[in-house]
C-alpha cells in the first residue's frame, strides 16, 4: 500500500527505515561497545578490583572512631571480602589487625567498622562467616 504524495510515509519506506536502523544499530555495536559490553565491563571492573565501599553508617563510624585505613588495611579487607564471596558468606565479620568489620559481601559494602576497644563483648551479629586477615 502506497499513499501518494511526500506527507505519509509507505509501509515499505516506514519498514526500510526501521530494518535500516536495526542494521545500523548493529554495526554501532561493531565498532564500539554495545550497552551489555559497556555494563559488562563497569561490573567486570568493580569485580576485578573487588574493591568494597563504605556504607554512609561505615563512614560515620569511621569517623566517630578516629579509624584510619592505611592502603595496605584496605587490601586486607578487600582479599577478606573476596574470600568471603569465594566461600558463600553473604554478611561477613572481617578481621583486619585490631579493626573488625561486618561487610555484606554480595553488594561488597562495609556495613559498620569498630576497633578493638568498641568490641566489648567481642559478640557479632547477624553474620553467616568471619574471615580474620
Amino acid at each position: 500500500m502506497k499513499i501518494q504524495g511526500n506527507q505519509f510515509l509507505s509501509i515499505e519506506r516506514l519498514q526500510d527505515q526501521y530494518l535500516n536502523a536495526g542494521r545500523q544499530a548493529e554495526g554501532a555495536k561493531q565498532n564500539g561497545l554495545s550497552f551489555q559490553d559497556i555494563l559488562s565491563g563497569k561490573t567486570e571492573g568493580i569485580r576485578s578490583e573487588s574493591e568494597v565501599r563504605f556504607s554512609k553508617h561505615a563512614a560515620n563510624r569511621l569517623i566517630d572512631r578516629n579509624i584510619e585505613l592505611t592502603k595496605e588495611q584496605v587490601e586486607r579487607l578487600n582479599m577478606g571480602a573476596a574470600k568471603a564471596g569465594a566461600k558463600g558468606i553473604n554478611e561477613s565479620l572481617v578481621i583486619v589487625d585490631s579493626l573488625a568489620f561486618i561487610v555484606n559481601v554480595p553488594n561488597q559494602t562495609v556495613i559498620t567498622a569498630m576497633d578493638q576497644t568498641e568490641t566489648n563483648e567481642n559478640v557479632f551479629t547477624n553474620i553467616d562467616g568471619a574471615v580474620i586477615m
